[in-house]
């Protein structure tokens, strides 16, 4: 007669091949990240990482004694992931989600102590990610702060401040436009200047242009309401939540890649975004009160 199953025997059961599947996902997944990856010690510590994951995948099979399959959508999203917006923010993005796992392998030590080794090795791949990772756009992460900043502070102001002034979407992209490529070419040269006066020449240049795109690329989304709208006040309240969804974004993506807290970040930016725009919003209506120019 067979043996009856206990419900914890089943939870257990069901744990430990989520186990499986997800170190073979995630064995995978650095695997793929090695075979892309430039740097000769960042593809080694990678493939060793991915060795790793696929010993404790094995090391589960033996108390599941069942074959299972990877989790292709998850490798692929987590490889699509590193390749827009960088390696180190997927491996990081990945790692935190072992967090949640690690709890779970807590649990299941009550019936197979040799899970510690498995915690040990999980617990060790975050430090080892964080002494490898080279990534070359984040040695200017710093540059493209200043231009995202810059940008959404002045800008936004900015185009608050024609909103009322000048009352005409066109004249406010138009005037936007001249002042948001007058001002990333300003802030470009200024980066350049400042990072050559470091004694940093070597990454004066590069500095400049991460500055002075992301100023740019800033200044496009925020105008382009005005460019395809024809009440400028929608324009303007479509621009400001745009400003907000790009401070969302980046400092999402900062938290993640720095390990820092996203929310004290984001309402930082986002407050002194908004209340910049707000008193420019209030200068362009008491210049306009009271010079009487009509436009």
């Amino acid at each position: 007669m067979q043996k009856a199953i206990s419900i914890e025997e089943a939870k257990l059961t069901r744990n430990l091949l989520d186990f499986q599947r997800d170190e073979l996902t995630e064995s995978i997944m650095y695997h793929k990240l090695a075979q892309a990856e430039r740097d000769p010690e960042n593809k080694k510590i990678l493939e060793r990482i991915s060795a790793d994951e696929a010993r404790h995948s094995a090391f589960f099979k033996r108390y599941t004694g069942i074959e299972v399959k990877p989790n292709q959508l998850k490798a692929n999203l987590f490889y699509l992931l590193s390749r827009v917006f960088g390696t180190t923010f997927a491996i990081k993005r990945m790692e935190n989600g072992e967090l949640s796992a690690q709890l779970k392998y807590t649990t299941a030590m009550e019936y197979i102590p040799e899970m510690q080794q498995i915690i040990h090795d999980e617990n060790n791949h975050e430090k080892k990610l964080i002494a490898m990772l080279k990534e070359g756009k984040l040695n200017y992460i710093s540059s493209i702060v200043l231009g995202l900043n810059d940008a959404l502070v002045e800008l936004t102001g900015a185009l608050a401040g024609f909103t009322l002034a000048l009352g005409n979407p066109e004249l406010v992209a138009l005037t936007g436009s001249i002042t948001g490529i007058s001002a990333s070419l300003s802030m470009a040269s200024s980066e350049y200047l400042s990072t050559r006066m470091e004694g940093d020449s070597k990454h004066a240049l590069r500095a400049a242009l991460y500055t002075g795109s992301t100023y740019l690329a800033t200044v496009v989304v925020l105008i382009l309401p005005f460019i395809l709208l024809s009440n400028v006040f929608l324009s303007l309240s479509i621009t400001l939540g745009l400003a907000v969804s790009i401070i969302a974004l980046f400092n999402y993506y900062y938290s993640v890649v720095k390990d820092e807290k996203f929310k004290h970040r984001f309402v930082e930016m986002a407050v002194l975004s908004l209340s910049v725009a707000a008193i420019s919003f209030g200068i362009g209506y008491l210049l306009k009160l009271f010079t009487g120019i009509e436009i």
